[in-house]
């Protein structure tokens, strides 16, 4: 399959469980090119598993994963196609920001200099050479997505960012995120928060107990809920009378 001509990401009739448990059944959906699309569902929907199964962080008990029409373990330097943000909090205490990041381009096989330009496009390079246990939760972030833009990737990933971000924080990630989507990258953004998602995404794909219960623009989901999003994903994750 063209690597060019494939969409980003594509899921068919994924399936996972652990001991027994469903965590994810029957999830699928497509994500076009140059999109914003919020992943959302309440804690425990499945989200994280889905993320870990189309980066091929687990394998499925059944169905696809595909990053630009290939599995992920079978892409080239995938540095180079997937940004992922997973867990911002998983720096080494006694290394520095600028340590982490060159650690994960050598890994990566990312040319060195990269670094330097990463750090200066989350605005970290005066804080590079602190110890990152000395770092807040906002700074972390933001190595965290210096490390996912190291490949100059065409895709980033990413789960729950906000937690533990200031205001702040949050507008910067927004604004970040939509500017490389706006430049022609594609972004899946995992939240159990509407507000993560709701001023930067093209599209929402809404998961429940492990099922896709919506794959909508977010215009269409604003629309049949009369202009309330809230409303209408209390409707359609089953719990329209919790607020």
């Amino acid at each position: 399959m063209n690597i060019s001509t494939s969409p980003p990401l594509h899921a068919r009739g994924l399936h996972k469980s652990f001991h027994g448990r469903s965590r994810v059944d029957g999830v699928g959906f497509t994500i076009a090119s140059g999109r914003v699309v919020g992943l959302l569902g309440p804690n425990g929907a499945g989200k994280t598993t889905t993320i870990r199964l189309l980066l091929g962080l687990i394998a499925a008990d059944q169905g696809e994963a595909l990053v630009f029409g290939r599995p992920y373990r079978d892409l080239e330097r995938p540095a180079t196609m997937v940004g992922a943000v997973l867990d911002a909090g998983g720096l080494h205490p006694a290394r520095t920001g600028r340590e982490h990041l060159r650690i994960a381009a050598a890994r990566a096989d990312v040319a060195p200099q990269r670094v330097d330009v990463v750090l200066a496009e989350v605005g970290m390079t005066a804080d590079a050479d602190r110890r990152s246990g000395g770092y807040s939760l906002g700074m972390k972030q933001r190595i965290a997505v210096a490390a996912a833009l190291l490949g100059e990737p065409k895709l980033l990933v990413l789960d729950e960012p906000s937690n533990g971000l200031d205001p702040a924080g949050m507008r910067w990630l927004r604004d970040r995120l939509r500017a490389f989507a706006d430049a022609g990258g594609t972004v899946l953004l995992s939240s159990h928060l509407l507000s993560d998602v709701q001023d930067i995404a093209d599209d929402i794909v809404v998961i429940a107990e492990g099922r896709v219960v919506a794959d909508v623009t977010l215009a269409d989901a604003v629309a049949t809920a009369s202009g309330d999003l809230e409303g209408y994903y209390l409707q359609v994750t089953g719990i329209a009378g919790v607020r």
